[in-house]
């Protein structure tokens, strides 16, 4: 078994029994994907009653039609799971994918303190890793941990606004981290994000990136929050740095969306208040021996995430297929990996282990974009799969 592979168990949540979790697989026999319900460690097929995750997710009650829906057996996760790592996949068996498929990728921005505080470094840093911890210690110097207590849009936030553009401090990153609107951007396009046991792309252009472990939450076509699962929205923080109109650039590259393992639907057992108390844990654990620990706990969110999701989708930004919302990170890695006062950036070959204990764990390694899967099969080349496995009759 590999480094790799050996990352990626245990499989499932701390109460997984009372899960109702579902998932994307490769049948190399069906030369397609499939939807799966999570069911005692087993996989089974329910693309005949789902032919896409957004059709589970547009159910009136997801987590009881997953129960409900008839499956054919798969066998169980582990093998699916050992052979998802490209380098080892054996392509006649099956492997995971990320669980979303039709839906819009969004994220949001700036929801935390410290990951706010880290965006106005990497502005004024304009990219430059070197000038990070000088610029830091003003920032912290003029602004404080005093943000942590305002509510974006009041009017005591605006009152700190005023003061700090008498002080010339005000920041773009400061409007929308306290501010009325928050920001929220497409992370990358539908079907393109990669799941567990995937490589991740960082453009090799970039010296200074880093991972972003969130909670992804997952809204139907109506804005009804239906499920919640991992991401890892992988950043290039001295792409960012030049310019915020290089947010794309930063943001949307090959494999760069990281999401999985699972949708967990929720339901009676696993509702809204676990993902608002749910702590979010992050390892990074580099072929030369670094190692980078941190935790993002959701209860420090500037924003509620139900008004992150209300303000991604509704009568003025609608999608049909649904969407998924990253709902940011508090996690901003500043310890130095090299040398003093270069802080941390990627290596190639790091394992980043994204964790939660009712989500389980999202774990991907490292790769230049050019050298990861090409994305190749899209939403066009989905629809004529299904519709050539007779999937999508009626």
């Amino acid at each position: 078994m590999t480094r790799f592979q050996s990352a990626l168990t245990p499989a499932l949540p701390e109460d997984a029994a009372q899960a109702a979790l579902a998932g994307r697989i490769w049948r190399p026999d069906a030369a397609g994907p499939s939807v799966v319900a999570v069911r005692g460690g087993s996989l089974f097929d329910i693309t005949a009653s789902f032919p896409t995750m957004r059709d589970l997710c547009e159910a009136p009650d997801p987590a009881a039609a997953l129960r409900a829906a008839p499956g054919e057996p798969i066998g169980d996760l582990e093998p699916v799971l050992a052979n998802t790592p490209p380098q080892t996949r054996d392509p006649s068996r099956p492997w995971l994918l990320a669980p979303v498929d039709l839906q819009a990728v969004k994220a949001a921005g700036v929801t935390f303190v410290v990951s706010m505080i880290e965006r106005v470094i990497e502005e004024r840093a304009r990219g430059d890793l070197s000038a990070a911890a000088a610029i830091r210690a003003e920032v912290n110097r003029l602004v404080g941990d005093d943000l942590a207590r305002l509510k974006p849009g009041s009017a005591e936030a605006a009152a700190l606004k005023e003061v700090l553009i008498r002080q010339g401090a005000w920041s773009q990153y400061l409007e929308v981290g306290i501010g009325p609107d928050a920001e929220i951007f497409t992370k990358a396009q539908p079907m393109s994000a990669v799941g567990t046991g995937m490589e991740a792309g960082l453009h090799p252009k970039s010296h200074w990136n880093n991972p972003e472990p969130e909670v992804v939450l997952v809204a139907a076509s109506t804005g009804r929050i239906v499920a919640a699962t991992l991401g890892n929205d992988v950043n290039l923080r001295d792409v960012e740095g030049r310019s915020a109109l290089l947010l794309g650039k930063a943001k949307d590259n090959n494999a760069s969306c990281d999401i999985g393992p699972f949708l967990r639907f929720f339901d009676a057992g696993f509702t809204m208040e676990d993902i608002r108390t749910t702590t979010v844990s992050l390892s990074v654990d580099g072929e030369d021996g670094f190692r980078l620990t941190g935790a993002s706990s959701i209860a420090k969110i500037s924003r509620d995430p139900e008004d992150l999701v209300a303000q991604m989708i509704g009568p003025h930004h609608r999608y049909p297929d649904g969407a998924v919302l990253f709902l940011g990170t508090m996690f901003a890695p500043v310890e130095d990996r090299d040398a003093p006062g270069k802080g941390f950036t990627h290596k190639t070959g790091d394992l980043v282990t994204v964790a939660a204990p009712k989500l389980w764990r999202l774990v991907n390694r490292r790769a230049p974009t050019d050298a990861c899967e090409a994305w190749s099969f899209g939403a066009g080349a989905l629809m004529r799969n299904l519709a050539g496995r007779g999937m999508l009759a009626g």
